[in-house]
């Protein structure tokens, strides 16, 4: 079994990184695993009067950009991401159900992933609340893979800072990240326990929420049948969640059943019996509900 206690796992296990199959191209196994001044709306007003909380009161939830690598040029010496379009498609159901107007690619090169990310972050954002990006690939510590190479995750999310992305200033912009970052395994350890003030200025790096797969230096897990463990444990979560908790109390939960509720199951001999814990950095400076 690839997962432990409530959930049951086909298909073979495997990563998304570059190291492990730059050697070994067919090791995978073959089994089926400045602050917004538009007007506020007069139905509500309760979280605008909040200082740490985000405004949801917006005409539109926001976008969200899915951008889903399965296939990779030879060149790259990575294998196919199979399992991921499993990822995608329930990502995409569950932020369109949380209100947000979905955009999809699949297999993009690190330039096509750039000009996706420029032509998005240029949009009007003024009647949106936030911004929801997903990003599905190999990747290593510090960046992810287009089709055809590696880029840093700086270059990706720079359209999106306060002094390129105005209309998002003070708004959440959150990114989901299903890709390895580093080579190292997690053997896992044995338990005894189951009205606002205003600034002129505010950072430029604030109102991010990066949540990783996995830990830095890590593997990441992902099914080749029923997809990733972080992002089918993330989108359950939102689903089960997304009316009564708040973001970063839900992605405890993400966090918790990852944690607890996956072992890998491989072919790759040493490759047996390992776990993940994702990682959340958060620049978010209010807290997050969904709209009710």
């Amino acid at each position: 079994m690839a997962e432990v206690r409530e959930d049951v796992q086909s298909g073979g296990d495997t990563i998304d990184a570059l190291r492990i199959f730059s050697k070994k191209s067919d090791s995978e196994p073959k089994s089926s695993e400045e602050t917004d001044s538009s007007p506020i709306s007069s139905s509500t007003k309760a979280a605008d009067c909040d200082p740490y909380r985000y405004r949801m009161d917006y005409p539109s939830m926001g976008t969200c950009l899915i951008i889903n690598n399965k296939n990779f040029h030879p060149s790259t010496g990575m294998s196919a991401r199979n399992g991921t379009d499993v990822d995608g498609a329930i990502a995409m159901k569950c932020f369109s159900s949380l209100g947000y107007k979905m955009k999809f690619a699949n297999d993009q090169t690190v330039a096509q992933i750039k000009q996706l990310m420029f032509s998005v972050s240029k949009e009007d954002h003024s009647n949106s609340a936030s911004f929801v990006c997903v990003l599905l690939s190999h990747g290593e510590d510090g960046g992810l893979y287009g089709t055809d190479g590696f880029e840093k995750f700086e270059n990706l999310t720079k359209y999106f800072k306060g002094d390129n992305c105005k209309t998002l200033v003070g708004k959440p912009k959150l990114f989901f990240i299903q890709a390895c970052r580093g080579s190292e395994l997690d053997s896992g350890v044995e338990t005894d326990s189951v009205a606002e003030e205003r600034s002129e200025r505010i950072p430029v790096e604030a109102d991010f929420l990066y949540a990783y797969s996995t830990a830095p230096g890590y593997y990441s897990w992902r099914n080749t049948y029923n997809g990733s463990w972080f992002i089918q444990s993330l989108c359950e979560m939102l689903q089960q969640h997304s009316k009564d908790l708040e973001l970063m109390q839900i992605m405890t939960r993400v966090n918790r059943k990852v944690a607890t509720n996956f072992e890998s199951s491989s072919n790759l001999p040493g490759f047996t019996g390992m776990k993940q814990i994702p990682c959340i950095v958060s620049m978010l400076t209010k807290d997050f509900y969904f709209p009710a």
